[in-house]
């Protein structure tokens, strides 16, 4: 059932970002009239430019690392047919994680790999592309540079439930809407914009999700990326590693901490960054490119997640969350975008089902949809990172990190079954992929006896955390190379 069928509705979504703009494109092709309010001015540059020349301040990750997981391409294959190609055509990399390890490991490419297919890139390449399909989409309109200053508030509701009927920009303007698509990301004001027209805030559930990013990206001279000799997070003793590829010959590589260790602060040097990733041989030649940052440090990153249905009863109508507007998680594995685009898909979904009149049953059934279909994503990337934070703790803290939680134990041992057998390598791939959720996998015909019979965790190789604090007091004090 498509809009012409349940009605069509003009909607406001606030925020022209990545999540943004695929819910508009997705609501406008199933009939919908929308308009995108961006607060950022600067319209999207031409891709290949996007890196160097195009400003987006009110993304303070617009320019930190990046990638769009094989479940992307997937679902905007599936849903956004012409957004591949674009991405493509914009530059960004065809890559499969599969294809770059050696054949022995895997057995060779089979018919069904397809499904760890990525396309990816940095985010302002990635963005640009995006920006530009949607404004070429009919029924899209992108209004840059309005900032949303509050909601208007219908005088009439149901059961008492304050109705919102459109946004008034910071400048006056009132724009109505039938429905209002919250799409501002992690600096959403949407608890403040409810509570100014007399709607209880939603209840929000956060944390620091304790880790801190010190990222760089590179640039090879042929074009070539990095050979691949480990995961692309790859977890040590009190510390993580991303190796990250992107488009046009680049890439990212982070050193992940724990915002409790002050030891590693110094990486926000280049040159202590550069001796401690020097010292882990699966990852030291992601740093031996041309570097196109200094160390770009992300820290305080929330672990958020907004309920607007309470018991049952919605705080508002006319206006739902979505991406990480609703819920944002730690960036190390992956997962926003993809998981933002899958929640456009289902609000899509939604809004075929349930006509614009029952303005309760849209945002109960946002709600109960969300839970179903995305909420378990998002719990499962905090459980990991929760452990992996305490894990990193316990191993600052020089003992091993137990826990009673067996989810952790059999996701460990199948991570390190995937070096041993062609076949676990696949199920690992597709939990990563977010093709699958890791109890789905664990649940499929033999997995659980293999895993337990391959799956002893190894440490990968490489220092100590005792090492790695001598590499950062001798680099410390080492004289600068101008």
């Amino acid at each position: 059932m498509g809009a012409s069928e349940n009605g069509s509705r003009d909607v406001v979504v606030i925020g022209g970002g990545m999540i943004g703009t695929c819910a508009a494109m997705l609501l406008a092709r199933d009939g919908h009239r929308v308009t995108v309010l961006e607060r950022d001015p600067a319209p999207p540059a031409p891709a290949e430019e996007a890196w160097e020349q195009w400003e987006r301040r009110g993304v303070n990750q617009f320019r930190q690392l990046h990638l769009l997981l094989p479940r992307f391409r997937s679902a905007a294959e599936a849903e956004l047919p012409d957004l591949v190609p674009a991405l493509v055509d914009g530059g960004a990399l065809n890559w499969n994680l599969l294809e770059q390890v050696p054949a022995e490991l895997t057995g060779g490419r089979r018919e069904e790999d397809g499904r760890f297919d990525m396309v990816t890139g940095r985010r302002p390449v990635l963005e640009a592309v995006v920006a530009r399909l949607a404004e070429s989409t009919p029924g899209v309109t992108i209004r840059r540079g309005v900032v949303v200053g509050s909601l208007l508030a219908s005088s009439q509701s149901q059961d008492g439930i304050v109705h919102v009927c459109g946004v008034v920009t910071a400048d006056g303007e009132s724009i109505p809407a039938e429905l209002v698509v919250d799409a501002g990301g992690r600096r959403s004001a949407l608890p403040d914009l409810l509570c100014a027209i007399g709607a209880p805030g939603p209840r929000e559930e956060r944390a620091d999700c304790g880790f801190v990013y010190y990222g760089r990206h590179f640039r090879s001279d042929d074009g070539q990326l990095p050979a691949v000799f480990g995961p692309l997070l790859q977890p040590y003793d009190g510390m993580s590693i991303l190796t990250l590829p992107c488009d046009r010959g680049t890439w990212g590589v982070g050193l992940v901490a724990s915002g409790r260790d002050p030891a590693l602060r110094a990486l926000v040097d280049r040159d202590v960054w550069d001796a401690v990733l020097g010292a882990f041989p699966l990852a030291a030649h992601w740093g031996q490119g041309e570097p196109i940052t200094d160390v770009q440090v992300m820290a305080k990153i929330e672990d958020r997640q907004r309920h607007l249905v309470i018991d049952g009863r919605p705080v508002a109508t006319g206006v739902v969350a979505v991406g990480d507007a609703w819920a944002c998680t730690n960036p190390s594995v992956g997962r926003g975008i993809t998981i933002g685009l899958l929640h456009a898909v289902a609000l899509r979904d939604l809004l075929r089902e349930v006509p614009t009149a029952d303005e309760i049953g849209v945002v109960r059934g946002w709600h109960e949809l969300t839970m179903e279909r995305v909420a378990p994503l998002v719990e499962d990337t905090l459980a990991f990172d929760r452990h992996r934070l305490a894990q990193i703790d316990a191993q600052i803290a020089g003992h091993s990190y137990e826990t009673d939680d067996p989810a952790w134990a059999l996701g460990l041992a199948l991570a390190a079954s995937a070096s041993r057998d062609r076949n676990q390598f696949r199920h690992y791939l597709d939990v990563v992929s977010l093709n699958a959720r890791g109890v789905d996998v664990l649940a499929r015909p033999g997995v659980i006896d293999k895993t337990l019979e391959l799956g002893a965790p190894a440490p990968l190789p490489g220092p100590s955390r005792a090492e790695v604090l001598e590499l950062v007091a001798t680099a410390t004090y080492a004289p600068h190379d101008e």
